[in-house]
């Protein structure tokens, strides 16, 4: 269970980080300001500032988060008038540190009653001086001052130039994107990493690696390097063809074709009946065709990249047309049980299962749902369409309906995940 723990742990953490810091680094370029980039969740336990970004890391060592000014921290900055503050000036008697927090002090801070500021586009504050309603002051703010918020966290004040609005279209489409784009990058990486890690990798070829001494194929003369071109008269092109064409029919006579070097062979066999959890399927005894080079191992990591999209988006369609339940979906305790299965398989298969649940989270976090990258992003399709600016209010609105719909979606898929797997 530990060893299980620690892999969910890890497994987890890459696959938010990896998401976060693709929009990270193009927000960096579009020039809007990354106010802090988290590893975890929940209290800090360590923090560092540099170029802008307040670094964190949380005690809940769960993934992790990026907050873009403007974007993902709405209202963080909000101070309410009578709200106790301390401030710090620099030699220009601009305010360079504003302390929202009772948890931390402000080295020859000014004690400050707030009465009104703004911090995106006037850059001032206004308050009484140590509380004395006699001194009511106005003090600039520079540009790049600090706020230290009510948890204590420290981080840079967003000035509406540094906004993810102020960004460009193409900007903030490509930011938005690139959550889900470091994930398919990660999951191809990964698929190819396998292709390295195995002895051999599948061909999905029809041309026979190997035949089992005394098997069903062995006995109807199939041998190592035999093409299997037609099953029953279908033709066969590739492996997924023949191996679905003999599970099909176990303990039924069938009519191989198969070429041996230029020479075109024909023999009848009937596939061994094979138990494989609760079907029954036909087993010949015949092996894939494996190869070591460098470019069928590039292909065989291309090819299960391939595949394992595909499968996501069949899954997806069938839901659509066919309407889907919670068993459908799969929320951390559901890749929790999936981590146990794939550790049990060893490093090959934690990186299979690592690999299929990146490009799963990079395909479901395109879909057009607000709240989602792929809503986000449905946003500014709508708003290169209308050539204006959406209204920030009602963008506000449908973010929200969205992050309603799935809070209640996740709690519910969680509590059908517990039953599932725990509650049986």
């Amino acid at each position: 269970m530990i060893i299980t723990i620690i892999t969910f742990i890890i497994v987890f953490g890459i696959l938010v980080l990896v998401h976060e810091y693709g929009h990270y680094y193009f927000a960096k370029r579009a020039g809007i300001l990354v106010r802090e980039f988290s590893i975890g969740m929940g209290p800090k336990i360590w923090w560092k500032r540099k170029n802008g970004t307040t670094y964190t890391i949380r005690i809940l060592p769960l993934g992790g988060y990026v907050r873009l000014a403007g974007a993902d921290d709405e209202d963080q900055d909000e101070l309410k008038p009578g709200t106790p503050l301390t401030i710090q000036l620099n030699d220009q008697d601009k305010v360079t540190s504003i302390n929202a927090s009772d948890k931390t002090t402000l080295f020859q801070g000014i004690p400050l009653q707030l009465v009104a500021c703004d911090l995106e586009d006037g850059l001032w504050i206004k308050g009484y001086v140590n509380g004395d309603e006699d001194q009511l002051k106005v003090y600039s703010v520079d540009h790049d001052a600090m706020i230290i918020e009510r948890d204590g966290t420290e981080v840079q004040i967003a000035p509406r130039d540094v906004q993810f609005r102020s960004a460009s279209l193409p900007a903030r489409m490509m930011t938005n994107f690139a959550g889900p784009m470091n994930n398919f990058i990660l999951s191809l990486v990964v698929f190819i990493i396998l292709g390295f890690t195995l002895t051999g990798v599948p061909t999905n070829s029809n041309q026979l690696g190997h035949v089992n001494a005394g098997s069903v194929a062995a006995r109807a003369g199939l041998s190592s390097g035999d093409r299997i071109t037609k099953v029953d008269g279908k033709r066969i092109r590739n492996w997924t063809d023949l191996s679905t064409s003999i599970s099909s029919k176990p303990g039924k006579e069938v009519a191989i074709t198969y070429q041996r070097g230029h020479q075109t062979h024909h023999t009848n066999l009937t596939p061994k009946t094979v138990e494989r959890g609760h079907q029954k399927v036909g087993q010949i005894g015949i092996i894939e065709k494996q190869e070591t080079n460098l470019a069928a191992r590039l292909k065989f990591g291309w090819q299960q990249f391939i595949q394992a999209g595909t499968l996501i988006f069949s899954v997806l369609g069938h839901m659509v047309t066919h309407g889907f339940s919670l068993n459908d979906l799969g929320g951390p305790v559901a890749i929790y049980a999936g981590t146990s299965q794939a550790t049990s398989l060893g490093i090959n298969g934690v990186l299979n299962f690592l690999a299929l649940l990146s490009i799963n989270l990079g395909i479901v976090n395109l879909l057009p749902i607000p709240a989602l990258d792929g809503g986000k992003l449905l946003l500014n399709i709508i708003e290169a369409i209308i050539r204006r600016p959406i209204p920030e209010k009602a963008e506000g609105i449908v973010t929200m309906i969205g992050f309603l719909i799935l809070l209640t979606l996740m709690v519910l898929v969680t509590w059908n995940d517990i039953q599932r797997y725990f509650i049986r």
